[in-house]
């Protein structure tokens, strides 16, 4: 790096941990510190989540999906498109959830179902969540090393020391710096800043890009380059994909409306000022992420492009050489073996794949195959061999984006870059450590408390705990092996959680006949199913699968496995692998969720004495308060009945109204009719040639998207710097309830208990036992 690149790096990051450092004045309670008092405003909640739903974790997995797949298999997203728009207009979940006031899940779980249930509940969460965060640091920091071409170890007083542990303990550092000095306040106001700052670099790589690669002779030609049933640009032709198919596109769905509250936790989700405003923040998030899914889709569009257009030939040797002696020094310990894998890929030459000449590329037949390929044969085809090279492909995928990147950006913008990935890093990791900190303070430690805590002590304990979970962090990076995609590894981790938890969530806000019964049953299949994928998965080539050959069941278990899939062939293929698992992680998942669904309704049901008072746990009628109160229901007309499909209710402004209806029409008249159903009836009569998909996809992907986000950058970064000044008044002013703590007596909190002792004598358990 330049030394102008570290400046344009160092100053953006000096003002971010400045503005966290701040933030300390404005911690005078719990609430403050694990809600930011419930003050804040639509803006500043939808801006900061911008940072947070961005991640180099997510960037990494977005290049690795991406390079497999192409962009064709999006082209299936407006499926989601009206799911998604509902679930912002009507606040779906995190209405409720705000109404609740609960701190955390597990008070909810408390207040709803039983005090055994908050405890099993937030231990499972956290050790999900916690598996699947402990790869984030790790790829964080093998991002940054690849990038900067760091060695693996640097030499301090004259000893050595492991480059991978110096480079995780500084990014776990600078997380739990904001974390210790302010909480939620500091996540929020240091997440907004950092997003206000990433529409300037998002503008910046986007005219880049533009300028130096050529849509129509070398990003388009490059995916149309795919043989039939792989295509990357044709959403018609994906029979054939795995991984990334039609089916996970049908899991995505199903959980997208599952698992909408189950990660409720750290940041802004309960720091809105009334739920009216939680759910006007949502709405506003249908428009904030323009240049990110941009930046995205043309990160990824460049690197596959980069290693397979022969313009680049020269180049992308350079980068898959360099990508595979880098991947080799760090996983394979034998000296010998490095070296024969080094001059074994040195042999090989230049690829030069003249697109519309030579054959289409495929998954099995690629410009990788030959590298991959070389290094499984020197490795060995035993179980032993299997297993390593399962590992490589890993990282040899994982890392081409910073491999490619540190070949291609030129000086400052090289800077702006890092400053990115940094800024996003950064985000992710102290809301991740920050979520189950609290999860573990709140829901495992406390309920356990007789006596609450006072304010600073409770909120020291969330902050030694904080450093706790980074230390976990710190160890489970060196520990854990990520074997498969980082997506694939991320649905598989967290479905030990998701695989039971919507069913407890959603049957928990909206139904009356839930049980605690009904959600232990739920959350326990989900462990089960998901977790027995796990432990197959990662021991499937060094263990199982040796196992298998020696007991002579390979062949008899690959018959039923196929019998058992054909039906749902070409989408579900289960056959028989030395190497990987044949089920997936999204199949595992769905599994998991469906079986869930079962028995969360069918215990329930069963176990029901007495429906559940609602109204007492949501705030409403007699128990509501002025702020809060649930608007009146009136009759309905076409007018309202409109109103209602939009999420249209008495608290809406004319500007609340301008703004829904905006979303409305851009998401399902633009979006969803207009670019995906007409688009499916234009093809079912007359199918479209790859080159009208390309032309397709510039619009639809990039200048369309373009254009809103030029709009949405200006009009949020107006609207979060007035929401930013308003919440620190109304913080500085705020009067703390030393009973806001998050604890739960009779199924009510608390803070409410308080209020009104008269209202909650009468324990309201008759469902939950």
């Amino acid at each position: 790096m330049s030394l102008m690149d570290w400046m344009i790096l160092l100053l953006p990051l000096s003002c971010v941990f400045f503005m966290a450092y701040r933030s300390r004045r404005y911690i005078h309670g719990v609430a403050d510190y694990l809600a930011a008092g419930r003050v804040c405003g639509r803006y500043v909640i939808a801006v900061s989540d911008i940072t947070v739903g961005l991640a180099v974790v997510t960037l990494v997995s977005q290049v690795e999906a991406n390079y497999k797949t192409g962009i064709a298999i999006s082209f299936w997203n407006g499926l989601l498109m009206p799911i998604t728009m509902l679930f912002s207009l009507t606040g779906y979940c995190l209405y409720r959830y705000r109404e609740t006031r609960a701190l955390s899940i597990g008070q909810f779980l408390e207040m709803r179902y039983s005090r055994s249930l908050r405890i099993f509940a937030a231990t499972l969460r956290t050790f999900s969540e916690t598996v699947c965060n402990m790869i984030v640091p790790a790829v964080s920091a093998r991002f940054f090393i690849y990038l900067l071409g760091l060695p693996y170890h640097i030499s301090i007083f004259g000893q050595e020391i492991s480059t991978f542990a110096v480079v995780i303990v500084t990014v776990l550092t600078m997380a739990l710096f904001i974390i210790w000095c302010g909480g939620t306040v500091a996540l929020i106001i240091t997440d907004a800043v950092q997003a206000l700052m990433t529409y300037p670099i998002f503008t910046v790589f986007v005219l880049y890009i533009l300028i130096n690669f050529s849509w129509f002779s070398e990003i388009a030609p490059v995916m149309a380059d795919r043989v039939a049933g792989e295509s990357f640009l044709n959403p018609f032709d994906l029979e054939s994909l795995r991984d990334f198919n039609l089916f996970a596109l049908l899991v995505t769905i199903m959980s997208r409306i599952l698992n909408q509250a189950s990660w409720i936790g750290a940041g802004s989700s309960m720091a809105g000022r009334t739920p009216h405003e939680q759910k006007m923040a949502g709405v506003l998030g249908e428009w904030r992420n323009g240049f990110s899914l941009i930046f995205y889709f043309l990160i990824g569009a460049i690197v596959l492009t980069i290693l397979n257009h022969v313009h680049f030939a020269s180049e992308a040797r350079e980068i898959r050489t360099a990508l595979c002696n880098r991947a080799a020094d760090e996983i394979i310990f034998h000296p010998e073996i490095r070296k024969q894998i080094a001059d074994t890929i040195e042999s090989l030459p230049e690829q030069i794949h003249r697109i519309g000449i030579d054959e289409p590329l495929s998954q099995q037949n690629n410009l990788d195959s030959s590298y991959l390929d070389s290094v499984h044969e020197v490795l060995g085809y035993n179980g032993s061999g299997n297993a390593k090279f399962q590992e490589f492909r890993t990282l040899y995928h994982q890392l081409m984006l910073p491999m490619t990147m540190r070949h291609v950006l030129p000086a400052g913008l090289f800077g702006l870059f890092m400053l990115l990935m940094v800024m996003l890093m950064i985000s992710t990791d102290d809301s991740r450590i920050f979520s189950g900190a609290l999860t573990t303070v709140q829901d495992i430690i406390m309920p356990f408390m007789s006596v609450p805590l006072s304010p600073e002590r409770h909120i020291l304990l969330v902050r030694l705990v904080s450093v706790g979970i980074g230390i976990v962090f710190f160890c489970g990076s060196f520990f854990m092996a990520q074997l498969d995609y980082i997506n694939l590894f991320c649905i598989i981790t967290t479905s030990i959680w998701l695989g039971g938890a919507g069913p407890m969530m959603i049957g928990g806000l909206y139904t009356r006949f839930g049980t605690t019964a009904g959600a232990y049953a739920s959350l326990i299949s989900g462990i089960v199913i998901s977790g027995g994928g796990i432990l197959l998965q990662r021991h499937w080539a060094g263990l199982v699968y040796p196992f298998l050959t020696e007991q002579g069941w390979t062949k008899p278990l690959g018959v039923l496995l196929e019998t058992v899939s054909s039906p749902f062939a070409p989408y579900i293929v289960w056959q028989m692998d030395p190497v990987k698992f044949p089920i997936n992680s999204n199949e595992i998942f769905f599994l998991s969720m469906v079986t869930g669904i079962i028995l969360y309704c069918g215990i329930s049901f069963l176990t029901c004495r007495k429906p559940f008072d609602l109204d007492r746990m949501l705030h409403r009628g007699i128990y509501g308060d002025r702020q809060e109160q649930q608007p009146v229901r009136k009759m309905r007309s076409v007018k309202t009945l409109l109103s209602r499909l939009v999420g249209i209710d008495e608290q809406y402004s004319r500007g609340d109204k301008v703004i829904a209806w905006s979303v409305f029409l851009y998401a399902f008249g633009y979006t969803f009719m207009g670019t995906f159903l007409a688009v499916i009836v234009w093809n079912w009569f007359r199918p479209w040639t790859l080159e009208y998909w390309s032309y397709y996809f510039l619009t639809v992907q990039l200048l369309v998207p373009s254009v809103v986000a030029a709009i949405t950058s200006v009009w949020f970064l107006i609207g979060g710097i007035i929401d930013l000044r308003r919440m620190f008044r109304d913080l500085g002013t705020r009067i703390n309830n030393p009973f806001d703590n998050g604890m739960v007596e009779g199924h009510v909190s608390l803070a409410d208990k308080m209020e009104a002792p008269t209202d909650c004598l009468q324990r309201q358990d008759g469902n939950t036992q």
